[in-house]
C-alpha cells in the first residue's frame, strides 16, 4: 500500500485557488487523513521547487480501460458511438478497473465517479463490482459506484423493433441479438444495488466506495423504474447518478415525450434532490437550469467528451447564472484521450470564462467546478474537498514548479496564471489521497501499472486472435452507424 506523508514543503501553495492568493514557502503538516497545519517554512527546501494544490475530482466517468479511438469509434456521435463499446470481449474486471483508475489518479484525481455501464461478465455482477472496488482501494482513489439501470430502448430513442426496421436487413439479427433490451423488473434492479452495497459494507470497503443508483437516462428507463429509484433514494439516502439531455437528439426526444418538460417530470416523481447528479445537461434550457438549482441537483459537465462525441458545448455560464452546482466530469473522453484532469479544467475555463472583458466563469467558480463540488457527487452527502486548510481531507496534487515555470522572468507572476496557461498531467510529481502518497514521480504506488497494462493488452490481443466475433461486431457497428445517421437526421426516433 502507498505510504503516509507526515509533512510536505512547497514553494507555492494554492490552498483555495481563485479565492485566496497563493502562499509562498510553506509546510503542510498532515495528521492521519487530514491537514493538521499550514506553517511558514524555515529556510529553503532542498531539491526541486513544488507547487501544491487540492486534488481534482471527476464527477462523471465509467472506468473504461480502452479509449474511444482504440475501438474504431473516433468521430462518431454519441448515438452511434455507444454501440462500439461492445466491440471488445470481457476481461478481468480488476485489471480493467485498476488500469483505468491508475490513469486517472496519475493525472490528479482523488475522487472518481464510476457509472458502471460496461459489465465485463464471467462472474456474478456483485463479484465484479467488488473487484472494481478492490481496484480502487489498491490504486488509492475513492469512487462512487453507480449500478447502471435501464429497461427499454437498447438501440435508439424508440422501441427496438421500430429501429430495427430502419436498418439494412443483413445486420438486423446481429443488432437485435446484441442490443435489444431484456428488461428486469424495478424490484430486481433495486435488489442488485442493495446486494452490492451489502457486499461493499461486509468487506469493509465503505471508505473507498459509495454505492449509488445509476439509471442510465430517461430515454432508457421507463417511468415505473424511475419512480422506484426516486422512492428508494428518499428512503435510504443513497445518491442517484444519471445522464440527461446530452445531445440535440435527446432534447428532441424529451420535448416529444415530455411536452410538460422532462425535468418537471423528474421533479414530479421525486427524483430532483441534492442526492441527484445529472451528467451533461448540454441541452438544458434556462428554466430547467433554474429548477435544478432550486432543487440542489449537481450537474456534471463533460467538456471534452461532449466535443469528442459532437454533442455540443454545455451552457456553463447559464448554469452559473442560475445558481447551479456544477462539477467537472471527464467521461472517459478527456481531450487527448488520457484522463488528464488538469487539461480538462483548463479547457473548460477557456471555453466558459467569457469573451473580451466580460467574465462568465470566475476562477473561484472554476475551482468549485474542478475540485470542490465533485466529492459530493462521488461520495454523497456533505463530502468535502478542493480546499487545503486544517481539518480538510489531505487530498493534494504536487506539481514540479521548476518544470512548469521553466522560463521564469518575473518573481511576482501569480502561480495560478501559469497553472491555467500550461499545466498538465506531465507536471505532476506526487498525488496524495487521504494523506497517503498514491503517486510518486509519475508512478502509482499501490499497483504495478505497467505490468498490469501489459498483461491486460496481452490477454486482449490473445482473445481477439482466437475469436472472430469482435471483428464481426466492429463491422456491424460501422454499418449500424451508417444506418442510424438518416434515422436521427430525419427525426424518426420520436416514435414511442
Amino acid at each position: 500500500m502507498p505510504g503516509a506523508a507526515a509533512s510536505l514543503d512547497c514553494a507555492w501553495l494554492l490552498a483555495e485557488p481563485g479565492t485566496e492568493a497563493a502562499r509562498a514557502d510553506v509546510r503542510i503538516t498532515i495528521g492521519g487523513d487530514r491537514i493538521a497545519a499550514i506553517t511558514p517554512r524555515d529556510g529553503v527546501a532542498a531539491g526541486p521547487r513544488r507547487l501544491v494544490l487540492p486534488a481534482l475530482s471527476n464527477a462523471h466517468d465509467h472506468a473504461r480501460t480502452f479509449r474511444t479511438a482504440t475501438l474504431g469509434a473516433g468521430g462518431q456521435p454519441l448515438e452511434s458511438w455507444l454501440h462500439f463499446q461492445g466491440v471488445l470481449p470481457g476481461m478481468d474486471p480488476y485489471l480493467c478497473a485498476a488500469t483505468s483508475f491508475a490513469r486517472s489518479v496519475r493525472h490528479g484525481v482523488a475522487n472518481l465517479m464510476v457509472h458502471y455501464t460496461r459489465v465485463q461478465g464471467g462472474m456474478s455482477y456483485a463479484d465484479e463490482a467488488l473487484a472494481v472496488v478492490r481496484a480502487a482501494r489498491d490504486v488509492g482513489v475513492r469512487i462512487g459506484f453507480a449500478i447502471a439501470m435501464r429497461d427499454r430502448q437498447g438501440i435508439g430513442y424508440c422501441e427496438d423493433a421500430q429501429v430495427l426496421q430502419a436498418l439494412r436487413p443483413g445486420i438486423r439479427d446481429a443488432v437485435a441479438g446484441r442490443l435489444s433490451v431484456r428488461p428486469q423488473a424495478p424490484a430486481q434492479q433495486l435488489a442488485l444495488v442493495d446486494e452490492v452495497a451489502r457486499r461493499v459494507r461486509e468487506e469493509g470497503l465503505e471508505n473507498h466506495c459509495t454505492v449509488q443508483y445509476g439509471p442510465s437516462a430517461v430515454q432508457w428507463c421507463g417511468t415505473p423504474l424511475l419512480e422506484a429509484i426516486a422512492q428508494a433514494s428518499a428512503d435510504t439516502g443513497r445518491p442517484v447518478h444519471m445522464h440527461c439531455l446530452e445531445t440535440s437528439y435527446q432534447r428532441q426526444w424529451a420535448d416529444r415525450e415530455h411536452p410538460g418538460g422532462i425535468l418537471r417530470f423528474l421533479d414530479d416523481i421525486g427524483l430532483l434532490s441534492p442526492r441527484l447528479t445529472l451528467a451533461h445537461c448540454a441541452w438544458a434550457r434556462p428554466d430547467e437550469l433554474a429548477l435544478l438549482a432550486e432543487k440542489g441537483v449537481t450537474i456534471a459537465v463533460n467538456t471534452s467528451s461532449n466535443l469528442g462525441l459532437k454533442s455540443g458545448i454545455a451552457p456553463v455560464p447559464g448554469m452559473l447564472k442560475q445558481g447551479c452546482r456544477i462539477a467537472m466530469g471527464l467521461d472517459g473522453g478527456a481531450f487527448d484521450d488520457d484522463d488528464d484532469a488538469l487539461r480538462e479544467m483548463r479547457l473548460a475555463h477557456a471555453l466558459h470564462r467569457g469573451w473580451g472583458f466580460d467574465t462568465t466563469m470566475t476562477r473561484a467558480q472554476l475551482w468549485d467546478f474542478a475540485a470542490r463540488n465533485g466529492p459530493r457527487s462521488v461520495r454523497g452527502g456533505a463530502a468535502t474537498g478542493g480546499r487545503i486548510a486544517p481539518g480538510e481531507p489531505a487530498d493534494l496534487v504536487v506539481l514540479d514548479w521548476d518544470a512548469l515555470d521553466d522560463d521564469s522572468l518575473f518573481p511576482d507572476i501569480d502561480p495560478l496564471d501559469l497553472l491555467l496557461a500550461r499545466a498538465h498531467g506531465g507536471h505532476i510529481a506526487q498525488v496524495l489521497v487521504g494523506g497517503r502518497r498514491v503517486v510518486d514521480q509519475g508512478r502509482v504506488q499501490g499497483i504495478d501499472e505497467p505490468a498490469m497494462k501489459a498483461e491486460l493488452l496481452a490477454r486482449m490481443r490473445a482473445a481477439l486472435a482466437a475469436d472472430g466475433t469482435p471483428a464481426a461486431w466492429l463491422a456491424t457497428a460501422r454499418a449500424l452507424a451508417e444506418d442510424l445517421a438518416p434515422f436521427y437526421r430525419e427525426g424518426r426516433f420520436g416514435c414511442c
